[in-house]
């Protein structure tokens, strides 16, 4: 990680200071980073006596219910209440970004952002971040999460005399899910973090129960078929697998119970890459994850309309005329991943 700018913490802190309405926005379809991002700065906000209020622009998955309380405060989902969410962009006196390179990643608040009057504050670990649209960026591509960076961030600022135990909790149960808990995208930085915040009061193990244990059976018939029937390789190191609408109702599926499926493929020794597709809202969602050498991000840039990190990336492709079902979406996988490694 490299080190933050002191005179960007300075205006930062002098932004904080001058709020009064603090509104925090993250990415759509929000996993635990984003989730544990937001609730970690909301709480902080919170222990120096500020207002905030958190946009999620669509529904958090119910695994990630453990995470908010009701001493948050007011947590929108702008899908479900547009009028809020527009309101609290424009009454904020700070508006602050996480978890997303670009605006066009909350899906639908670009509007209410580009129209919104208050300094803007992005605080992010993906490449790219656009910077223009932004007062103060803290950008770091070499950590863990955007949790973490909030953590250092956070740490950083002259008002900070200790983070208080909600906030850790939240950054760290952000962190643990954003690196599978220590499998992927782990720095020295992401370790001191976890050091820092289990010697600060943080369960450990309390965080990764809440996690990793308490998922529902259906998740793991699901991962049985996904196994068993669903995952196909290539010759050349490719794993993947297509769930249908269909079948994600036949096992009774919710929002965040393939988490993590994604990653299994990897666990083989030849396997370079491993892409993993779900019908959701009219599109496959695209999960793609890579070894070290091989870039999921350049993959799913080219040929998946998404984006990321090196070796962990998302996109979509539209249901459509050219990939009308999931028979269709495999025989693109194979051409489109065939195309990438003879051009590598």
């Amino acid at each position: 990680m490299q080190k933050l700018d002191r005179e960007d913490i300075l205006k930062f802190s002098a932004l904080i200071d001058a709020a009064d309405k603090v509104t925090i926005l993250v990415h759509t379809h929000p996993d635990g980073d984003a989730l544990g991002s937001g609730l970690g700065m909301m709480r902080y906000l919170a222990s120096l006596g500020k207002r905030s209020t958190l946009i999620l622009p669509t529904t958090a998955p119910g695994t990630l219910s453990f995470l908010p309380v009701e001493s948050d405060g007011p947590v929108i989902v702008a899908n479900q209440d547009k009028t809020a969410a527009e309101k609290a962009v424009a009454e904020a006196s700070l508006i602050i970004c996480q978890d997303f390179n670009n605006i066009t990643r909350s899906e639908g608040m670009e509007a209410s952002f580009a129209a919104a009057t208050a300094p803007k504050v992005l605080i992010d670990h993906h490449i790219g971040p656009d910077r223009a649209s932004f007062d103060i960026v803290f950008s770091e591509t070499e950590i863990s999460s955007a949790s973490e960076l909030v953590y250092w961030v956070l740490k950083a600022l002259p008002q900070t005399e200790q983070l208080p135990l909600g906030t850790l909790n939240a950054l760290m149960t952000g962190m643990t899910t954003d690196t599978n808990n220590f499998r992927n995208s782990t720095f020295p930085s992401t370790l001191q973090m976890a050091s820092e915040c289990v010697a600060a009061g943080v369960d450990r193990e309390a965080v990764v129960s809440n996690i990793y244990n308490k998922y529902r059976e259906n998740r793991y018939r699901l991962m049985g078929y996904f196994l068993s029937e669903k995952l196909k390789t290539t010759p050349l190191g490719v794993a993947y697998a297509v769930l249908s609408k269909k079948e994600l109702d036949r096992f009774g599926i919710k929002e965040g119970e393939t988490e993590s499926f994604v990653n299994m493929p990897l666990e083989i020794d030849e396997i370079r890459m491993s892409l993993f597709l779900k019908e959701q809202d009219g599109v496959f969602r695209v999960s793609i994850r890579s070894k070290k050498g091989t870039s999921a991000s350049r993959c799913c840039n080219q040929y998946f309309n998404g984006g990321g990190h090196e070796n962990a990336a998302g996109g979509k492709l539209p249901i459509g005329d050219r990939i009308p079902d999931a028979a269709a979406a495999e025989k693109y996988i194979v051409e489109a991943t065939t195309a990438f490694f003879e051009n590598e």
